[in-house]
């Protein structure tokens, strides 16, 4: 921990200085796990966002890599490079991320490419997508690929003027060709408008898990002039075809996290299982004593998702088990000498 901070992270992921926000980037590449994220290394302030990265071969001891991807000056992601994934585009690691080019925060889908280090990234100067024709729709953001059937499909968040967030949907078997394919889910469906409210759906995972599909929202509302963070929900149902693009029917939904400083989940679809991380924020702390730390933000520990029904759950991963040390006991009728103890 830094010298005189008594809450700065121990053993989460989080820089010693600067802001973090969303995990972006989530991937497992020759038995090690690389999770990047948006980060400002210049004040703990949203801005000037990069890509931070942190590499672990057993998700419990995490090196610090070079920061991955730049905003660049006169370039197309000069004001950020927000949320986005990696894939794997015959055989090299591929950044697909949300590039902001100027404080109208107009957004379009960029690539990078990287060998197998993830150490040195190659940034496009040129959008492999850019924002809807439409003019009602807004705020788009934040891309997800998946597989279905042997294709590849990516999928945004957006909002309508109609104050109705919906998910974008795009075939890009080609990463350098995207195809729009309309919408994935949109507010009309009941499920989602009773489950999700919101003006927009950001960060839209979409995996499976034991078997169902599972869609992954976080809530931005627009509340007495400002925008709240709401949240995180799921909607699980089944993924089908729908002429040239999918639809994805919801058959239940519910809140994927009961903190109120939970947002912007990113899941890692691995053989055996599904990894999530969040980003979460320090509930109750001043900007004043925000920028006294010097940092802000942090990664939650990883968890693997799992269906129960129609619930969709989450649980520390297994190898978090290897944190755990020597049993604190407690003894019946010994209390304790003193009001305040030490506890590291």
């Amino acid at each position: 921990m830094l010298a005189g901070d008594p809450s700065f992270p121990f053993l989460h992921i989080r820089p010693v200085r600067g802001w973090l926000n969303d995990p972006n980037g989530l991937c497992l590449i020759d038995g090690r796990y690389h999770v990047f994220f948006q980060y400002n290394p210049a004040a703990p302030r949203h801005g000037g966002i990069v890509w931070g990265h942190a590499s672990s071969s057993d998700l419990l001891s995490w090196r610090y890599e070079p920061v991955a991807l730049h905003n660049r000056p006169g370039r197309i992601d000069q004001e950020g490079c927000w949320s986005g994934c990696i894939t794997d585009d015959a055989g090299i690691p591929t950044a697909v991320y949300t590039a902001v080019a100027d404080t109208a925060h107009n957004a379009q889908v960029v690539l990078a490419r990287s060998d197998r280090s993830l150490r040195d990234w190659a940034q496009d100067d040129t959008p492999v997508q850019a924002p809807p024709d439409d003019p009602a729709i807004s705020d788009v953001r934040d891309p997800f690929l998946f597989w279905f059937r042997g294709h590849r499909y990516a999928i945004q968040g957006a909002g309508h003027q109609a104050d109705s967030p919906q998910v974008l949907l795009y075939g890009c078997d080609d990463l350098t060709s995207w195809r729009e394919l309309g919408s994935l889910l949109t507010y009309a469906d009941p499920i989602s408008a009773q489950v999700a409210p919101a003006q927009v759906w950001e960060c839209p995972n979409l995996v499976a898990v034991d078997g169902s599909w599972v869609l992954i929202v976080s809530l931005w509302q627009w509340v007495a002039g400002t925008y709240l963070l709401a949240g995180v929900r799921y909607l699980l149902g089944q993924l089908c075809s729908d002429g040239p693009g999918l639809r994805f029917i919801p058959a239940a939904g519910g809140l994927l996290d009961a903190g109120p400083t939970f947002y912007a989940p990113q899941v890692l679809p691995l053989t055996d299982r599904v990894l999530l991380w969040g980003w979460a924020w320090e509930h109750g702390r001043s900007p004043e004593a925000i920028d006294r730390a010097g940092w802000a933000g942090v990664l939650t520990f990883p968890r693997e998702l799992f269906v129960d029904g129609d619930t969709v759950g989450s649980r520390p991963a297994t190898e978090l088990l290897g944190l755990r040390r020597e049993i604190m006991g407690w003894q019946s009728g010994v209390g304790f000498a003193s009001s305040a103890f030490e506890v590291e």
